[in-house]
Protein backbone atom coordinates (compact mmCIF):
# COMPACT_ATOMS: atom_id res chain seq x y z
CA UNK A 1 0.00 0.00 0.00
CA UNK A 2 2.96 2.33 0.87
CA UNK A 3 4.33 2.00 -2.61
CA UNK A 4 1.29 2.54 -4.82
CA UNK A 5 0.53 6.58 -5.42
CA UNK A 6 -2.61 8.26 -3.08
CA UNK A 7 -4.39 11.28 -3.05
CA UNK A 8 -4.95 13.19 0.25
CA UNK A 9 -8.26 14.11 0.23
CA UNK A 10 -8.76 17.25 2.63
CA UNK A 11 -12.37 18.70 2.92
CA UNK A 12 -15.71 17.38 4.73
CA UNK A 13 -18.49 15.07 4.83
CA UNK A 14 -21.82 15.34 3.06
CA UNK A 15 -24.27 12.25 4.76
CA UNK A 16 -26.15 12.67 1.67
CA UNK A 17 -23.75 11.05 -0.44
CA UNK A 18 -24.05 13.60 -3.01
CA UNK A 19 -21.13 15.96 -2.33
CA UNK A 20 -17.72 16.34 -0.33
CA UNK A 21 -15.46 13.17 -0.18
CA UNK A 22 -17.75 11.01 -0.46
CA UNK A 23 -17.59 12.65 -4.33
CA UNK A 24 -13.94 12.95 -3.76
CA UNK A 25 -13.47 8.91 -2.81
CA UNK A 26 -15.86 7.32 -5.52
CA UNK A 27 -13.98 9.70 -8.29
CA UNK A 28 -10.00 9.49 -7.57
CA UNK A 29 -11.35 5.77 -7.25
CA UNK A 30 -13.40 5.46 -10.41
CA UNK A 31 -9.75 6.92 -11.74
CA UNK A 32 -7.74 3.87 -10.01
CA UNK A 33 -5.76 5.71 -7.31
CA UNK A 34 -6.07 5.39 -3.65
CA UNK A 35 -7.06 7.88 -0.95
CA UNK A 36 -6.49 8.92 2.34
CA UNK A 37 -8.56 11.34 4.16
CA UNK A 38 -8.45 14.42 6.54
CA UNK A 39 -11.95 15.18 7.39
CA UNK A 40 -12.42 19.11 8.40
CA UNK A 41 -16.06 18.95 8.95
CA UNK A 42 -19.08 16.64 9.43
CA UNK A 43 -21.89 17.85 8.14
CA UNK A 44 -25.97 16.69 8.28
CA UNK A 45 -27.30 16.92 5.00
CA UNK A 46 -29.90 15.91 1.92
CA UNK A 47 -29.34 16.48 -1.51
CA UNK A 48 -31.74 19.61 -1.48
CA UNK A 49 -29.94 21.25 2.21
CA UNK A 50 -27.55 21.72 4.67
CA UNK A 51 -28.99 20.78 8.03
CA UNK A 52 -25.98 21.19 10.05
CA UNK A 53 -21.99 21.55 10.31
CA UNK A 54 -19.80 20.91 12.88
CA UNK A 55 -16.23 21.91 12.08
CA UNK A 56 -13.08 20.16 13.06
CA UNK A 57 -10.63 21.31 15.54
CA UNK A 58 -7.80 22.82 13.25
CA UNK A 59 -4.90 20.91 14.99
CA UNK A 60 -6.99 17.75 14.27
CA UNK A 61 -7.44 18.55 10.58
CA UNK A 62 -3.30 18.99 10.79
CA UNK A 63 -2.53 15.73 12.56
CA UNK A 64 -4.80 13.45 9.92
CA UNK A 65 -3.04 15.05 7.22
CA UNK A 66 0.40 14.49 8.64
CA UNK A 67 -0.20 11.02 9.26
CA UNK A 68 -1.61 10.64 6.06
CA UNK A 69 1.72 12.00 4.96
CA UNK A 70 3.47 9.59 6.34
CA UNK A 71 1.63 6.82 6.16
CA UNK A 72 1.43 7.11 2.07
CA UNK A 73 2.68 7.92 -1.02
CA UNK A 74 0.84 10.54 -1.55
CA UNK A 75 1.12 12.09 -5.36
CA UNK A 76 -1.35 14.83 -4.62
CA UNK A 77 -3.70 16.99 -2.21
CA UNK A 78 -6.99 17.57 -3.49
CA UNK A 79 -8.66 20.59 -1.02
CA UNK A 80 -12.66 20.92 -0.66
CA UNK A 81 -14.51 22.39 2.06
CA UNK A 82 -12.73 24.27 4.98
CA UNK A 83 -15.13 26.36 6.99
CA UNK A 84 -13.23 28.72 8.77
CA UNK A 85 -9.83 30.62 8.60
CA UNK A 86 -8.10 28.61 11.27
CA UNK A 87 -8.47 25.58 9.34
CA UNK A 88 -7.00 27.41 5.98
CA UNK A 89 -3.90 28.29 8.32
CA UNK A 90 -3.35 24.52 9.34
CA UNK A 91 -3.92 23.28 6.39
CA UNK A 92 -1.43 26.10 4.51
CA UNK A 93 1.08 24.91 7.46
CA UNK A 94 1.28 21.24 6.14
CA UNK A 95 1.64 22.46 2.64
CA UNK A 96 4.73 24.54 3.53
CA UNK A 97 5.93 21.18 4.96
CA UNK A 98 5.77 19.16 2.32
CA UNK A 99 6.13 21.22 -0.58
CA UNK A 100 6.71 19.01 -3.30
CA UNK A 101 3.35 17.82 -3.11
CA UNK A 102 1.69 19.24 -5.42
CA UNK A 103 -2.23 20.85 -4.26
CA UNK A 104 -5.68 20.87 -6.35
CA UNK A 105 -8.00 23.75 -4.27
CA UNK A 106 -11.74 23.44 -5.32
CA UNK A 107 -12.35 26.76 -3.79
CA UNK A 108 -15.89 25.66 -1.67
CA UNK A 109 -17.66 28.38 -0.37
CA UNK A 110 -21.14 27.49 -0.32
CA UNK A 111 -23.38 24.67 -1.05
CA UNK A 112 -25.79 23.92 -3.99
CA UNK A 113 -28.92 24.78 -1.66
CA UNK A 114 -26.47 27.90 -0.82
CA UNK A 115 -25.61 27.28 2.47
CA UNK A 116 -22.52 29.11 3.57
CA UNK A 117 -19.61 26.57 4.06
CA UNK A 118 -17.00 28.84 4.19
CA UNK A 119 -17.07 31.66 6.71
CA UNK A 120 -16.61 35.37 5.62
CA UNK A 121 -13.58 36.06 7.08
CA UNK A 122 -11.96 33.13 6.08
CA UNK A 123 -11.96 34.40 2.30
CA UNK A 124 -9.06 37.07 3.14
CA UNK A 125 -6.59 33.49 4.71
CA UNK A 126 -7.70 31.53 1.77
CA UNK A 127 -6.18 34.37 -0.64
CA UNK A 128 -3.80 35.39 1.28
CA UNK A 129 -2.20 32.07 3.19
CA UNK A 130 -3.37 28.75 1.09
CA UNK A 131 -3.25 29.90 -3.06
CA UNK A 132 -0.11 30.99 -3.33
CA UNK A 133 0.32 26.85 -2.38
CA UNK A 134 -1.44 25.32 -4.70
CA UNK A 135 -0.78 23.93 -8.45
CA UNK A 136 -4.25 25.07 -9.48
CA UNK A 137 -7.32 26.73 -7.76
CA UNK A 138 -10.73 25.78 -9.91
CA UNK A 139 -13.83 28.19 -8.97
CA UNK A 140 -16.80 28.18 -10.77
CA UNK A 141 -17.83 31.76 -12.37
CA UNK A 142 -20.06 32.46 -8.81
CA UNK A 143 -17.13 31.76 -6.37
CA UNK A 144 -14.68 33.33 -8.96
CA UNK A 145 -16.81 36.84 -8.04
CA UNK A 146 -16.91 36.04 -4.63
CA UNK A 147 -13.43 35.46 -4.80
CA UNK A 148 -12.44 38.72 -6.06
CA UNK A 149 -15.51 41.11 -4.82
CA UNK A 150 -17.13 41.61 -8.01
CA UNK A 151 -20.52 41.47 -9.76
CA UNK A 152 -20.83 38.01 -11.46
CA UNK A 153 -19.23 37.69 -14.89
CA UNK A 154 -21.74 37.65 -17.48
CA UNK A 155 -19.21 37.19 -20.58
CA UNK A 156 -15.95 35.49 -21.10
CA UNK A 157 -13.82 38.60 -21.16
CA UNK A 158 -15.41 39.79 -17.59
CA UNK A 159 -14.29 36.14 -16.84
CA UNK A 160 -11.22 36.44 -17.65
CA UNK A 161 -10.43 39.64 -16.09
CA UNK A 162 -11.73 38.50 -12.55
CA UNK A 163 -9.56 35.35 -13.50
CA UNK A 164 -6.76 37.39 -14.05
CA UNK A 165 -7.23 39.83 -11.09
CA UNK A 166 -7.41 36.51 -8.64
CA UNK A 167 -4.45 34.76 -10.41
CA UNK A 168 -2.65 38.35 -9.39
CA UNK A 169 -2.73 36.90 -5.62
CA UNK A 170 -0.39 33.61 -5.92
CA UNK A 171 -2.06 30.67 -7.47
CA UNK A 172 0.04 29.25 -10.12
CA UNK A 173 -2.56 28.18 -11.84
CA UNK A 174 -6.50 28.65 -11.90
CA UNK A 175 -8.91 26.86 -13.97
CA UNK A 176 -11.97 28.84 -14.61
CA UNK A 177 -15.10 26.41 -14.96
CA UNK A 178 -17.82 27.70 -17.09
CA UNK A 179 -20.97 25.56 -16.25
CA UNK A 180 -22.75 28.47 -14.76
CA UNK A 181 -22.65 30.13 -17.73
CA UNK A 182 -25.06 30.26 -20.69
CA UNK A 183 -25.29 29.18 -24.25
CA UNK A 184 -24.88 25.51 -25.86
CA UNK A 185 -21.09 24.79 -25.21
CA UNK A 186 -19.63 25.17 -21.44
CA UNK A 187 -16.10 25.97 -21.57
CA UNK A 188 -13.58 25.91 -18.95
CA UNK A 189 -10.35 28.57 -19.09
CA UNK A 190 -7.09 27.32 -17.51
CA UNK A 191 -4.53 30.68 -16.41
CA UNK A 192 -1.30 31.25 -16.03
CA UNK A 193 0.47 34.22 -15.71
CA UNK A 194 3.48 33.11 -17.90
CA UNK A 195 1.28 31.35 -20.84
CA UNK A 196 -1.72 31.91 -22.97
CA UNK A 197 -5.41 30.75 -22.23
CA UNK A 198 -6.40 27.47 -22.76
CA UNK A 199 -9.81 26.29 -23.37
CA UNK A 200 -11.50 22.87 -22.57
CA UNK A 201 -14.67 22.93 -24.39
CA UNK A 202 -18.04 20.41 -24.03
CA UNK A 203 -21.67 20.55 -24.97
CA UNK A 204 -23.66 21.62 -22.45
CA UNK A 205 -26.22 19.23 -21.02
CA UNK A 206 -29.84 19.89 -19.75
CA UNK A 207 -29.69 18.92 -16.36
CA UNK A 208 -28.21 18.82 -12.74
CA UNK A 209 -25.69 17.06 -10.66
CA UNK A 210 -24.59 17.39 -7.12
CA UNK A 211 -21.18 17.32 -6.49
CA UNK A 212 -19.53 18.28 -10.25
CA UNK A 213 -16.85 20.70 -8.79
CA UNK A 214 -15.89 18.15 -6.13
CA UNK A 215 -15.58 15.54 -9.41
CA UNK A 216 -13.83 17.88 -11.56
CA UNK A 217 -11.05 18.61 -8.78
CA UNK A 218 -10.63 15.23 -7.27
CA UNK A 219 -10.30 13.59 -10.98
CA UNK A 220 -7.41 16.90 -11.39
CA UNK A 221 -6.13 15.00 -8.77
CA UNK A 222 -5.90 11.65 -9.15
CA UNK A 223 -4.89 12.72 -12.56
CA UNK A 224 -1.39 14.40 -11.07
CA UNK A 225 -1.21 11.44 -9.09
CA UNK A 226 -0.59 9.31 -12.63
CA UNK A 227 1.99 11.67 -13.52
CA UNK A 228 -0.23 13.49 -16.56
CA UNK A 229 0.69 16.98 -17.22
CA UNK A 230 -1.58 20.16 -16.01
CA UNK A 231 -3.95 20.37 -19.39
CA UNK A 232 -4.36 16.84 -19.74
CA UNK A 233 -5.23 16.50 -16.00
CA UNK A 234 -7.67 19.00 -16.82
CA UNK A 235 -9.07 18.08 -20.10
CA UNK A 236 -9.54 13.95 -18.57
CA UNK A 237 -10.97 15.49 -15.57
CA UNK A 238 -13.69 17.51 -17.93
CA UNK A 239 -14.32 14.70 -19.98
CA UNK A 240 -14.69 12.29 -16.50
CA UNK A 241 -17.26 14.90 -15.92
CA UNK A 242 -19.10 14.84 -18.33
CA UNK A 243 -19.35 11.19 -18.69
CA UNK A 244 -21.24 11.37 -15.44
CA UNK A 245 -23.72 13.96 -16.19
CA UNK A 246 -24.83 12.37 -19.35
CA UNK A 247 -25.44 9.36 -16.92
CA UNK A 248 -27.00 11.21 -13.84
CA UNK A 249 -28.10 14.04 -14.55
CA UNK A 250 -32.28 14.85 -13.85
CA UNK A 251 -34.48 16.84 -15.80
CA UNK A 252 -33.81 20.89 -14.62
CA UNK A 253 -37.62 22.28 -13.43
CA UNK A 254 -38.38 25.30 -15.31
CA UNK A 255 -37.48 27.33 -12.20
CA UNK A 256 -33.83 26.72 -12.66
CA UNK A 257 -33.22 27.93 -16.52
CA UNK A 258 -30.87 30.09 -15.22
CA UNK A 259 -28.04 28.98 -16.73
CA UNK A 260 -29.46 25.56 -18.36
CA UNK A 261 -27.01 23.07 -16.26
CA UNK A 262 -24.12 22.40 -14.50
CA UNK A 263 -22.06 20.77 -17.33
CA UNK A 264 -18.40 20.60 -16.19
CA UNK A 265 -19.06 22.75 -13.18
Amino acid sequence: MRREPHVLVVGGSDSSGGAGIARDIETISAIGVRTCLAVTALTVQTHDAVIEIHHSPPSLVANQMCAALQANDVATIKIGMLATAEIIVAVAAMLRKFPHVPAVLDPVLASTSGRALLETDAIAAMKRDLMPLCRVVTPNLIELALLVGAELAMDEGSALQQGQRLLADGPQSLLIKGGHASGPRSTDILLRSDREPVRFDMPRLAGTLRGTGCMMASAIAAHFANARSLEDSVREGKLFVFKKLEKGTRPMPPSMTRSASRQAT
